[in-house]
């Protein structure tokens, strides 16, 4: 493997050249009109425009990257995540064109895009489910026997998409043919497909995920858990390894479980298994997602790996030379999402010029960046500019590296989650490691973003004021008696 394309943009772009220009493998960038002076074409070695701004004339368009691949001789193409990272049919195409897909086999990733697929799937090894249904269900009065039967409140589901699309929380009956319909008409915008289903909806749940990586002899490892509960609109904004609340019994248990949906699926590569915990610790698989995680770096922190390093040597046929017992959980880490949003008006995203954009160092702190001083902020993408991660050797130690890194995390221009950030590393729900994924709707709200922000304005006022009276005195010149 002498070349490799990323099919994607911004940090994860550079992220997957940083590793392959180690190993020694060139890169090339692919970009739209809207990216053409962004930071991942100047780091790649080649660069490939592939079409105007719009993702479905660019960064979606397969037979172009394909094309690109085919002329610069290029030999393996890493999705990143997003875009093409889980399409089963551009993977089926890379294959058909001798290319290299560093990911799952088509197969897989079909298999485990489809929820209800996966629960078939998953099935002969005895992996706990939420109670539920595991078939489509599009008539109503079906569905109120189904959520009778399985007792209220009851959650709908797209079978063939996430993010919190196509998904409705049922608290009594009356509501469910219309949340039924809201659900359907979501889910067939956002996937092309309203195919739903109905699970119990679990109360006060954590968000777990274990990460996965299998090569194509048959090995298989876990590299522990990630706790991923604070969201907003379901979808994830602070995630740290390891979880605060997972024993060393639960945590073994868990692992094996993902291990063996791995196996499920006959699955290589790095992937992840997603897990819903109750109050109780019983832990339901989800969902598993066929790519790299954004929120991968606090894996390779705790576990002391490079992922895309042995996603690389997993495709070129390697044989994983970590085994399970090697691994031990070293420290703590945290991942902040800092994304273009306005955390005082519903988390919309802000648009506008990175009129100044100046990123943390030191000891302890990682960012993951993919923009740089000037930038406009592209409206056709997603619209995080970076991951601001901080590890230490105790969970205490990695939030106060948060909390400062976030104060010198220099942004003006446009509104992000870095205020956001802070709230949640002060928080004594956080801090405690008490909370689950209804963090948001519990504990926070504009008013108490601005409440927090003034008592530290407050604070910094008094501080300084104190070190100017202590300045002054030290500067008076004691009088003295002639």
């Amino acid at each position: 493997m002498k070349k490799i394309l990323i099919a994607n943009r911004g940090e994860i772009a550079i992220r997957v050249m940083t590793t392959a220009k180690k190993m020694g493998i060139k890169t090339v960038a692919v970009y739209s009109e809207a990216d053409r002076h962004s930071p991942h074409v100047k780091f790649a070695d080649e660069a490939v425009l592939l079409g105007p701004a719009p993702s479905n004339e660019s960064y979606l368009r397969g037979d172009k990257i394909i094309d690109a691949c085919k002329a610069l001789n290029i030999d393996a193409i890493h999705p990143g995540y997003g875009f093409l990272s889980e399409n089963a049919d551009f993977a089926e195409l890379c294959e058909a064109n001798d290319i290299i897909f560093i990911g799952p086999k088509s197969k897989a990733i079909r298999l485990m895009g489809s929820k209800l697929a996966a629960k078939e799937t998953v099935k002969a090894y005895d992996i706990p489910m939420v109670p539920g249904i595991d078939e489509a269900v599009t008539d109503p009065e079906k569905a109120k026997a189904i959520a009778k039967e399985i007792g209220f409140p009851i959650l709908i589901k797209a079978s063939a998409g996430g993010g919190g699309k196509g998904m409705r929380i049922v608290e009594h009956s009356e509501e469910l043919e219309s949340q039924m319909n809201r659900a359907i008409s979501e889910a067939k915008s956002a996937f092309g497909d309203g195919s739903v289903f109905i699970e119990k909806y679990v109360k006060s749940p954590r968000h777990i995920e274990i990460q996965v990586m299998a090569d194509m002899h048959g090995n298989i490892i876990h590299l522990f858990e990630r706790e991923c509960s604070v969201q907003r609109r379901h979808q994830k904004v602070v995630e740290e390894a390891p979880s605060a609340v997972l024993s060393e019994e639960l945590r073994a248990r868990m692992g094996q479980a993902a291990v063996d949906v791995a196996k499920s699926c006959d699955y290589v590569g790095a992937g992840t298994v997603e897990f819903l915990l109750d109050a109780d610790h019983n832990f339901y698989f989800l969902e598993m997602n066929t790519r790299l995680q954004v929120e991968h770096t606090v894996t390779e922190i705790i576990a002391g790996v490079d992922l895309v390093e042995l996603q690389i040597k997993v495709a070129r046929g390697e044989t994983l030379q970590i085994k399970q017992d090697d691994l031990k959980i070293k420290g703590h880490a945290l991942e902040l999402r800092v994304y273009a949003e306005d955390p005082l008006n519903d988390f919309l995203p802000s648009v506008g010029t990175l009129e100044q954009y100046e990123l943390p160092e030191g000891k302890g702190i990682r960012v993951d960046n993919g923009f740089e001083e000037g930038m406009d902020i592209p409206i056709y993408y997603d619209p995080m500019l970076s991951k601001l991660i901080t590890f230490g050797k105790t969970r205490e130690e990695a939030i106060l590296l948060m909390k400062n890194a976030i104060k010198n995390y220099k942004v003006k221009g446009v509104e992000t989650t870095l205020p956001f950030g802070h709230f949640v590393c002060e928080h004594e729900a956080f801090t405690s490691g008490n909370f689950d994924t209804h963090f948001v709707k519990k504990y926070y709200s504009p008013e108490m973003l601005l409440e927090q922000q003034k008592r530290e304005a407050e604070i910094a006022s008094r501080l300084a004021f104190k070190v100017y009276e202590e300045d002054q005195n030290r500067l008076r010149v004691p009088k003295t008696s002639n």
